[in-house]
């Protein structure tokens, strides 16, 4: 996995910070989606490699329980995890069990539930 994540960062478009980041979500059929970071000049205006594949996914009729894990990579020696966007748009679609493996610049690895990183989750049910 880490080595199609590295390749696939080489598409990012992240002239801006510097920060290349690349995202495959896997469902439970075995179909991937590819996501990178698409920076702009106005850093509102582009989006997270998480929400670049999750969004695709969406647009091809895959929901909430089609979804497995998320793979993350960064060229960085630290883990990352999704920013705070990118993890309500996950907690709107995704199931809160869902894997996210964070994958380091050395090959190393750390693992959390979604529901790890987002201890108090805004959902739907909180607008009822």
């Amino acid at each position: 996995m880490l080595e199609k994540l590295r390749k696939l960062a080489e598409n990012s478009q992240s002239r801006y910070f510097h920060f290349p980041v690349s995202c495959i979500l896997e469902c439970h059929d075995k179909t991937v989606f590819y996501g990178v970071n698409v920076e702009t000049s106005s850093p509102a205006a582009g989006i997270c490699a998480e929400r670049n594949a999750l969004f695709q996914a969406l647009a091809k009729g895959y929901q909430k329980k089609d979804f497995l894990r998320i793979h993350i990579y960064s060229q960085s020696k630290n883990s990352i995890t999704p920013c705070f966007i990118c993890r309500q748009a996950l907690i709107d679609y995704c199931p809160l069990d869902m894997e996210i493996i964070s994958y380091t610049e050395d090959g190393s690895t750390k693992t959390f539930s979604l529901s790890e990183l987002c201890t108090y989750p805004f959902q739907e049910e909180d607008f009822k």
